[in-house]
């Protein structure tokens, strides 16, 4: 079956895109590949019906190496509750077609669609260059959150372990850290963070987007399944590690009716805080969402994306400060509405812990000497 064309029903319907092949995509989350909003030629694969019989290859991943030279990211956003991140990686293989992340990767020459889930970027030296950035003089140490554009606990970190060496330094470091992840995989550190959580130097938040199987799969393909995720909150909690549980996003007429249900599920596996994200729809994103949209829910699609314009003013995306996580409007007011009333039913976010500063000491780089005093 050759590709099909994708009329663009969106904002840019002008440009018509190629949904890739399933038998090429199977196990990923975006529909189609288009080259990178930077690059100056726009590139599709079509069937010229030459029918030469030979079939186009499946995705495969592939990881590079990135020569980073800091692995510790600064940003002034007031609307987040850090001002310092470290991802691992670069590209994430767990491909969900909402990640807010994907138009990052148009900045290396790739696509934000396909190539961000198969075309990754490691950083092996992480841990060395952390080390170095905090044993600097003058460093001042605050939160790092782990994960904030990437999954930290992606499938390739089983076999690079680059997250467990970033917080063996934070641990050695008594350094606080902050830690966002869609996968059960982080259960593998718990040894690390337990230890960490008796100095109350980490919290680990966990996202679940919905508890229906079938739709996690969809939209998250690589991802751990829901009640995986509640169950590694549920180890974490056990191992005395703080747990919170992201409702993100949520997005309209798809799984916002299941607010109320993730916060009980998360609530009995001992999470005590938990947050919200609405679905964003910023460059890239708008059209690769309404492509899954058009192949997975096509009953919805029109209601969804007259629900998401609604609170951005008739547009898909406001990327303004304060809204663009949350919106405006009634849908957005009724979302936050349900939320306080949950949290307030579930007894979560009562008291949000805050992690330990004064406990820093700062490392030693390989070849350096020990402070004095």
């Amino acid at each position: 079956m050759p590709e099909d064309s994708f009329d663009g029903w969106g904002e840019d319907p002008g440009r018509a895109r190629v949904l890739v092949e399933d038998s090429r995509r199977r196990g990923r989350g975006a529909r189609s590949n288009a080259s990178g909003r930077f690059e100056a030629q726009q590139r599709a694969e079509t069937d010229d019906g030459w029918g030469t019989g030979e079939d186009l290859p499946a995705f495969k991943t592939t990881v590079r190496t990135d020569a980073a030279r800091t692995v510790i990211a600064r940003n002034e956003s007031p609307d987040i509750s850090f001002d310092r991140s470290i991802n691992p990686y670069r590209g994430c293989e767990h491909g969900c077609t909402y990640c807010y992340a994907r138009p990052t990767h148009c900045y290396l020459g790739h696509s934000a669609g396909l190539d961000f889930e198969t075309q990754l970027y490691a950083k092996p030296n992480a841990a060395e260059l952390l080390v170095a950035e905090l044993a600097k003089p003058g460093y001042r140490p605050a939160t790092i959150a782990l994960g904030s554009n990437t999954d930290p606990y992606q499938p390739i970190e089983r076999r690079l372990g680059i997250t467990r060496q970033i917080l063996e330094v934070l641990a050695e470091a008594r350094h606080p850290v902050g830690i966002v992840t869609k996968s059960a995989s982080i259960v593998r550190d718990i040894d690390i963070l337990s230890g960490m959580a008796k100095n109350g130097l980490v919290k680990v938040a966990l996202s679940v987007t919905t508890l229906d199987r079938g739709l996690a799969r969809s939209m998250e393909p690589r991802a751990s399944t829901p009640a995986k995720r509640l169950e590694a909150l549920r180890q974490l909690h056990d191992a005395g590690v703080p747990t919170a549980v992201m409702v993100a996003p949520v997005i309209p007429a798809l799984n916002d009716h299941e607010i109320e249900a993730i916060l009980e599920a998360a609530s009995g596996a001992g999470v005590c805080e938990a947050g919200y994200v609405m679905l964003r729809l910023p460059l890239e994103i708008k059209d690769l969402f309404r492509e899954w949209l058009a192949t997975d829910y096509p009953d919805r699609a029109k209601r969804i994306i007259g629900l998401i314009q609604s609170m951005h003013g008739g547009r898909d995306y406001t990327a303004e400060f304060g809204l663009r996580q949350r919106g405006r409007g009634p849908y957005a007011d009724q979302v936050a509405r349900r939320f306080q009333l949950a949290l307030k039913r579930f007894s979560l976010n009562v008291r949000r812990r805050e992690l330990r500063t004064n406990l820093f000491r700062a490392p030693t780089p390989a070849g350096g000497q020990f402070a004095l005093f």
